[in-house]
């Protein structure tokens, strides 16, 4: 006779090192009966809204957690009864046996969900996570979940392992998530203080350990309470709300961070006459349809300009002691949105014509502003491109989207008073702003970047043999 046997669904990695994901609706309720691949669930990860399918069919025991919280990786989602498996095996042992099968990405229904698959072709990366969560809304027991698929858009150098002399003995670490992220900043989770409630290495203290490091041991820190509550009041001031940050705002935030403590960024700008590139783009509208955006112009010279000036579109290797140089551009176009700032990626963008280019953009920045952008939609990049003349602004000094090197910003096009042969005429002026990290070049190397696309901005027609 076969008896039921529980199984746990844990969130899985739905991006690219993403840590957690907010939950937005249930799709099901206790004790309904669901099917393998069912959504069961609308999950916020930092990048999009995705549903979230089960990978295991039975009668829904427990759900975990309510609607606007937030689920870590590798926690509880929901549990199945499932009355086909075998019986015998103690919680425990499912438990482990659920992890064995975690770390081999085991097989399964072969649904796959932006970056979480559950074929033997997914990849071994799941990572699992502790959380501290509310009681779940029914009862069982634990069990397996499938592991991710893995895509690597661009080749990634191991760093090596931490400094000598780090404290002796094991230390606990939140999620291995963490632990890559103290290996890829070059720290060891040994000589990082915890501040987890089980006496973990939390991504917080990584992050701060990082920050830390780079402004040569002056410490940074949030004003708390010691039981690390905030504070009530600043000079006076009572507070009046707090609102929890977004997974969005969070990876951005840990991004930026990781940006500023890593790169020695550097700013060349320029202004720049447009006025031809101006009335090109009018020139080039069919007698139909619309012409291409200036976005494309721009994107179209600047990847002319990035052949002839590659190490602007390398990578660092994670050690730092290389320069990894691509065939080609992955173009990232930072994209404000109602959920936030996100760069979605256009691949081998050196590739496209103009009118390629230009579907591309539309496509992607109305993908993004729905907030169903896939993530891996979202990472690959190697150079950005970021149009803030849309914000009402003419310049700013951007940071780096690591791991890129470099980012572009533009600002607006208006008509300014500008000397031509002598005199003091109407142009459509914008100014130009390249952040680099100078461990890859030189302000020279930069300076002629810069001057090459304003060369072709400024007379395109110029360059039409070149273009796409």
């Amino acid at each position: 006779m076969s008896t039921a046997t529980t199984k746990v669904f844990r969130l899985p990695d739905l991006g690219e090192g993403l840590t957690e994901a907010g939950l937005v609706q249930w799709l099901v309720q206790v004790g309904d009966t669901i099917r393998t691949d069912q959504p069961i669930a609308e999950v916020e990860t930092a990048k999009s809204v995705v549903e979230l399918p089960s990978p295991f069919a039975g009668v829904v025991l427990a759900l975990h957690g309510e609607p606007g919280e937030t689920i870590d990786v590798g926690a509880p989602v929901l549990e199945v009864a499932d009355p086909d498996a075998p019986a015998g095996a103690s919680g425990g042992e499912v438990e482990k046996e659920s992890y064995r099968a975690e770390e081999r990405a085991g097989s399964g229904s072969g649904n796959v969900l932006i970056g979480y698959g559950t074929t033997e072709r997914a990849g071994s990366g799941r990572r699992r996570a502790r959380r501290t969560a509310g009681p779940a809304r029914g009862q069982g027991g634990p069990a397996g979940r499938p592991g991710p698929s893995e895509s690597a858009a661009l080749p990634v150098l191991e760093r090596p392992d931490g400094p000598a002399e780090p404290a002796p003995g094991p230390v606990a670490v939140r999620s291995p998530i963490v632990r890559r992220l103290a290996r890829d900043l070059g720290l060891d989770v040994r000589r990082i203080t915890p501040s987890g409630s089980d006496g973990a290495v939390t991504r917080a203290d990584v992050l701060r350990a990082a920050v830390d490091q780079a402004v040569d041991g002056i410490s940074l820190h949030a004003l708390g309470a010691p039981d690390g509550t905030a504070v009530a009041s600043v000079d006076g001031l009572a507070v009046v709300s707090r609102e929890r940050m977004s997974p969005l705002r969070k990876a951005v935030s840990a991004r930026l961070t990781r940006s500023r403590a890593e790169i020695p960024e550097a700013t060349v700008w320029v202004d720049v006459d447009v006025t031809e590139l101006w009335n090109l783009r009018a020139a080039m509208a069919p007698a139909d349809g619309r012409a291409p955006s200036l976005t494309a112009l721009v994107a179209r010279f600047v990847l002319i300009a990035l052949a002839e000036h590659p190490l602007l579109a390398a990578r660092l290797s994670d050690d730092a002691g290389e320069i990894v140089s691509f065939d080609g551009v992955n173009l990232g176009v930072a994209a404000d949105t109602d959920r936030g700032l996100m760069v979605p990626v256009i691949p081998r963008a050196h590739e496209l014509s103009i009118d390629e280019l230009d579907a591309a953009l539309r496509e992607l920045a109305a993908t993004a502003r729905s907030g169903s952008m896939p993530p891996d939609r979202l990472r690959g990049s190697t150079f950005t491109l970021n149009n803030y003349g849309g914000l009402g602004v003419d310049g700013s000094a951007a940071i780096i989207n690591h791991p890129d090197v470099a980012i572009l910003g533009i600002g607006r096009m208006i008509e300014r008073p500008w000397v031509v042969d002598g005199a003091i005429v109407a142009r459509r002026i914008a100014q130009l702003s390249l952040v680099f990290d100078h461990r890859v070049c030189d302000g020279g190397y930069a300076a002629s970047f810069l001057r090459r696309v304003v060369e072709l901005l400024e007379h395109p027609a110029r360059a039409f043999g070149r273009v796409r």
